[in-house]
C-alpha cells in the first residue's frame, strides 16, 4: 500500500521543482526527502523524477501518480478536518430517544440548550418505552436514551452507562368529586376498594403499581387501560377510577381532577440517562449528557407538588 506521507513528499517536490524546496516546507532535511522518494520509487517499481539543472522534474510515471495523490490526499484531509469537526461538536450527529412524558418535558428544554450551544451538530430524537429503547441502544441504532426504571430494575448489560437524573414521584389522582378528594393525606390501604384505571399490564409502570397495591395488602381491581397518560388522567377526571400518575405526566393540570401525594412515600421511578461506553460513545453524546443533568437540576429546582 502506498505511503500517505511519502505521496505528500512527492506532491510537495513536484509543486516546489526540488528537492531542498520541498524539505524546507515541510520542514524535513533534504536527505530526508530525497531517501523517501527513492523508497517510493522501490515500492512503485518506475522512476518518478528525474534531475535537471535547475532542480527536478516529474517522469511520466511520476505525473500519473501525483494526479492521483492529489485527489487521495485531498480525500485524507477531508476526513480529517470532518473527525475534527465530530470531536469539536462542529458537525456528527446524536441519535436519541426518550419515553414519552420525559420526552414531552425535560427533553425539549435539553435540546434548545444543546442546539444552542453546538448548532452544527444533527439531533433525532425517537420516542418509546424503555423496554423498547434499551434494545436499539444495545444494537448500536441510538446514542442516548432517556429511561425509567423502579428500584434499579433496569439492566443495560456490559458496554453501557447510565446517570440517574431525578426521582420521579407517582402521585394519586382523584375526580374532584371523590369522596376521598378532601383527605390530604392518604395511604394506599385507603384505596383498596376503587376502581383503577393504568397503563397497559405489561409496562413497567402498571407493574410497579400491581406490586405497590400487592404491599397494602390488596389486589387492585383495574377497570381501564391506557398507555397515553392524558388519556388516563381524562378518565379520572370523569370520575370512573384513581390512578397514580408519575409527576413528568401532570405538566398540565386539570380543574376537575386532585392530586394528593400518597403517605408515608409516594412511589418513584427513576429517570437515567444511558449511552454506550468505549468506542461506540459519540463524541455528542457526553456533551448532552450534561445538558440533561444541568436540565434535571433545574427542573429539580423549579419542581413541587403539583397543585390540586
Amino acid at each position: 500500500m502506498l505511503s500517505p506521507s511519502r505521496l505528500r513528499i512527492l506532491s510537495e517536490v513536484a509543486r516546489r521543482g526540488s528537492f531542498s524546496a520541498a524539505a524546507q516546507a515541510l520542514a524535513y532535511t533534504q536527505s530526508a526527502v530525497s531517501q523517501q522518494i527513492a523508497a517510493l520509487e522501490t515500492q512503485t517499481g518506475v522512476k518518478l523524477l528525474e534531475r535537471h539543472a535547475r532542480g527536478v522534474r516529474l517522469t511520466a510515471a511520476g505525473h500519473t501518480l501525483v494526479r492521483h495523490a492529489e485527489g487521495i490526499l485531498a480525500g485524507l484531509d477531508a476526513a480529517e478536518a470532518a473527525l475534527s469537526a465530530v470531536a469539536g461538536l462542529r458537525g456528527g450527529r446524536l441519535r436519541m430517544a426518550s419515553f414519552p412524558t420525559a420526552g414531552a418535558t425535560l427533553m425539549p428544554l435539553a435540546i434548545a440548550t444543546f442546539r444552542a450551544a453546538y448548532p452544527d451538530v444533527e439531533l433525532t430524537l425517537a420516542e418509546g418505552e424503555p423496554e423498547e429503547i434499551v434494545p436499539r441502544l444495545r444494537a448500536g441504532e441510538l446514542d442516548l436514551a432517556l429511561l425509567f426504571d423502579f428500584a434499579g430494575e433496569t439492566a443495560l448489560g456490559d458496554g453501557m452507562r447510565q446517570a440517574e437524573l431525578l426521582e420521579d414521584p407517582m402521585y394519586l389522582a382523584l375526580a374532584r368529586e371523590h369522596p376521598l378528594a378532601g383527605k390530604h393525606s392518604l395511604r394506599l390501604a385507603d384505596l383498596a376498594r376503587e376502581a383503577w384505571i393504568q397503563t397497559s399490564s405489561s409496562s413497567p409502570c402498571a407493574r410497579h403499581v400491581v406490586r405497590c397495591c400487592h404491599a397494602a395488602g390488596f389486589e387492585p381491581s383495574v377497570t381501564f387501560e391506557s398507555d397515553d397518560y392524558q388519556t388516563v388522567h381524562g378518565l379520572v377526571a370523569a370520575g370512573v377510577g384513581v390512578a397514580l400518575i408519575p409527576e413528568l405526566a401532570l405538566s398540565s393540570a386539570r380543574e376537575e381532577t386532585v392530586i394528593r401525594a400518597l403517605s408515608p412515600r409516594p412511589p418513584v421511578r427513576r429517570v437515567l440517562a444511558a449511552v454506550p461506553a468505549g468506542a461506540r460513545l459519540v463524541p455528542a453524546a457526553p456533551a448532552m449528557l450534561g445538558v440533561l443533568e444541568e436540565t434535571a437540576r433545574r427542573y429539580e429546582q423549579r419542581r413541587g407538588r403539583p397543585a390540586g
